[in-house]
């Protein structure tokens, strides 16, 4: 898989309260710029790729200031257009304890929101690429975001233009329209070779349940999977079991058609911040089918990825292909 990796989604500003307050508990709130695609454009870019990102920014300051966050951590925006609009937002209040961590959401009528089709030349946006990375959440949006993902996906395929596609099912936005997930989904991953989901995300696809438990389950949704939608080749997912917000025990899978590759579950302790482990995870995924991995180094290095992920406050994972290899040889001491 050659070409660089474009990725198409919102660009947000994450509003986080200090700590592990309630929101406006006290009146300060602190701000990174995020996105599911954006963080894994980031991350690959931190792990030696070439990365692009298709976005659409309000023509102000907040816009700008994302703007450059992405150039600033190698990431080619000259397909982030500048419209008029406002900034899509979500506010956090980390968990802590027993307390799970909290988002709410304030993306409605955002300049991304308010694109159609004609905003986005594809075939000039796609030329050199050779991956397209979209998610769930962009059609999430509303009607007109889901025109926009599957004309994306649509113009990929026209293109020979591999695609990924991350679940990332949130309930929050698809329920403030009327919406089809499952058939929208479906129309997406149709087009996809490597999709990131776990047996739930497939239950919502294909309206069925998974019997059995653990790995046992996860392989019978993906062979479901692989035989419900012919261009998929491998999926990639993560098993989350959580102590406590400061604690959790992660595993991770890749299945494809041929076989499957696990990793041992790792104890992930003192959490700074977990928001993006999952795009960490897909960036871990995508760096080692580019590099031309095998599966169980590939897996290993998703794992590795979002493990780190939740030791970084902040959206994206911004480590090097060095830390991926020093948390696989289990190097836990200061390096110097």
């Amino acid at each position: 898989m050659t070409g660089r990796v474009v990725c198409f989604g919102e660009l947000l500003l994450r509003l986080t309260a200090p700590g592990r307050e309630l929101l406006l508990q006290t009146p300060r709130l602190e701000v990174n710029v995020g996105g599911a695609e954006a963080n894994v454009a980031v991350a690959l870019s931190h792990l030696g790729h070439s990365t692009a990102m298709v976005s659409r920014v309000p023509d102000n300051a907040l816009g700008e200031a994302a703007t450059g966050y992405l150039r600033r951590h190698g990431v080619d925006a000259g397909h982030v257009a500048s419209a008029p609009g406002r900034m899509g937002l979500y506010f956090l209040a980390a968990g802590a304890g027993l307390r799970a961590s909290e988002i709410v959401y304030d993306r409605e009528h955002s300049a991304f929101a308010a694109a159609t089709a004609a905003d986005y030349d594809w075939p000039a946006i796609l030329d050199g690429a050779g991956l397209l990375h979209i998610s769930g959440i962009t059609p999430a949006l509303g009607p007109a975001s889901a025109d926009l993902a599957i004309a994306a996906a649509e113009a990929a395929t026209a293109q020979g233009v591999a695609i990924s596609f991350d679940g990332n099912y949130r309930a929050q936005l698809w329920q403030r329209w009327d919406s089809d997930p499952p058939a929208i989904l479906k129309r997406l991953v149709a087009h996809a070779e490597i999709l990131f989901g776990n047996h739930r995300d497939i239950s919502l696809l294909l309206g069925r349940a998974f019997s059995g438990d653990g790995e046992e389950r996860r392989r019978e949704a993906a062979v479901a999977a692989l035989d419900a939608f012919p261009m998929l080749r491998l999926i990639a997912s993560t098993a989350r079991h959580i102590d406590d917000a400061d604690r959790h025990r992660i595993s991770a899978r890749i299945d494809t058609r041929d076989g499957s590759a696990q990793t041992d579950e790792v104890r992930v302790a003192s959490i700074v911040d977990r928001i993006g482990a999952g795009d960490a995870f897909a960036a871990g995924i995508l760096h080692g089918i580019r590099t031309g991995r095998d599966l169980d180094w590939t897996v290993r290095s998703g794992l590795a990825l979002t493990a780190l992920k939740h030791s970084l406050p902040g959206d994206a994972a911004l480590f090097a292909p060095r830390d991926i290899d020093a948390f696989m040889a289990g190097e836990l001491d200061v390096r110097r």
